[in-house]
């Protein structure tokens, strides 16, 4: 029988070539782009996803290539799954990575139950990544793309084995992007040299604070600027504005750079240091998810972890501990490690597991 596929559309170069692949490799696609969030019109100029126009890109390419083609309303379960989550992470200190919540609920959650309603076998994306089936693990197991540049296994660590067993990434075999948009233009599709989207869908002009206080309607208080002795050295204007790492904004004179490098919900205060201050050896992460062990492991494991999307690997040992948290120490110290963000741990191309950062010391 013909393999039925659903494909997450979004109306870009890499989707609408993981379209084509499939398409002819003979199976039965169905195109769908998901409708998440409500752009202004001016947004179909920005270097974001998810805008009419894109949408009509999505279309034309399933037109093109035979497809049956649909666009789903998933604006409530994006903004209570992603949206608010995003909000809820700034409020409590941390720097959430929204894309990561879109994959783990919309696009492997709800999608993926659509395709089942649909009677698919299987959900494809256009994501840079490999999926397959280790036999002496019994295992499925995710892998870094083969174009290194563009690999996007970090953002996809939430990934069970029941999705991993029924979802396609054809575009993990390529190791140049330029032979993705070749084989768009050979196919015919308008999309081929469409610009890559970078920014968050729902913050297209890239300031969180604004979006968050419209978003929520508060007007979150200002408080200080301490050093690590406590020392005040000036006022924050609010704790959603500020991330570990971050020098400019600062509104701060001082005879060095200053960086973020704690915030402190509690008392409203942010600790600023010299850059030494931004680097750390151990952290703790929570709801932790093993790809390649069935559970946790009963002893420590040498990884190579990453602890942002573009950040470089660095050797590490993961211990689990007995409260279900994982601890990672560093070999080396690490800049900037932030709590919100997710720890991902390798073993060379595989992907362990991950799980979200909760502190760093």
């Amino acid at each position: 029988m013909q393999k039925k596929v659903l494909v997450a559309m979004s109306g870009g170069v890499d989707s609408s070539a993981t379209a084509a692949i499939l398409c002819q490799k003979g199976y039965d696609c169905i195109g769908v782009t998901m409708k998440l969030y409500n752009l202004p019109d001016d947004a179909v100029r920005s270097n974001t996803c998810c805008t009419l126009s894109d949408a009509e890109d999505a279309k034309s390419v399933a037109y093109r290539l035979g497809m049956r083609y649909y666009v789903m309303n998933f604006t409530a379960d994006f903004a209570k799954e992603v949206i608010d989550r995003f909000v809820s992470a700034y409020e409590r200190g941390e720097t959430p990575n929204p894309c990561i919540d879109c994959n783990r609920y919309m696009k492997f959650e709800q999608l993926y139950q659509r395709a089942a309603l649909l009677g698919c076998d299987a959900i494809a994306t256009g994501h840079y990544a490999r999926i397959a089936y280790d036999a002496e693990r019994g295992r499925w197991l995710l892998k870094k793309s083969k174009n290194e540049a563009k690999d996007q296994s970090y953002v996809l660590y939430s990934m069970t084995q029941e999705q991993l067993a029924h979802t396609i990434f054809p575009l993990g075999d390529y190791t140049d992007k330029a032979e993705v948009r070749k084989l768009a233009a050979e196919s015919g599709l308008l999309n081929a040299e469409k610009q890559d989207s970078q920014d968050i869908c729902f913050v297209p002009d890239g300031d969180y604070a604004a979006f968050i206080e419209q978003y929520t309607g508060k007007q979150y208080p200002h408080g200080d600027f301490v050093d690590r002795n406590g020392k005040k050295l000036g006022e924050h204007k609010g704790m959603i504005g500020y991330t570990i790492g971050q020098r400019k904004g600062l509104g701060i004179s001082a005879p060095h750079p200053l960086y973020v490098c704690k915030k402190c919900v509690e008392d409203n205060t942010i600790v600023l240091s010299e850059r030494e201050g931004l680097y750390t050896t151990k952290l703790i992460a929570r709801d932790f998810n093993w790809i390649a062990y069935d559970g946790a492991p009963k002893t420590p494991i040498s990884v190579t972890a990453r602890t942002r999307y573009h950040a470089k690997e660095a050797a590490a040992t993961v211990t689990p501990l007995e409260d279900g948290t994982v601890q990672v120490v560093f070999a080396e110290p690490q800049r900037a490690v932030t709590a919100g963000q997710a720890v991902v741990l390798y073993d060379g191309e595989i992907v362990v597991g991950g799980g979200t950062i909760t502190s760093a010391e």
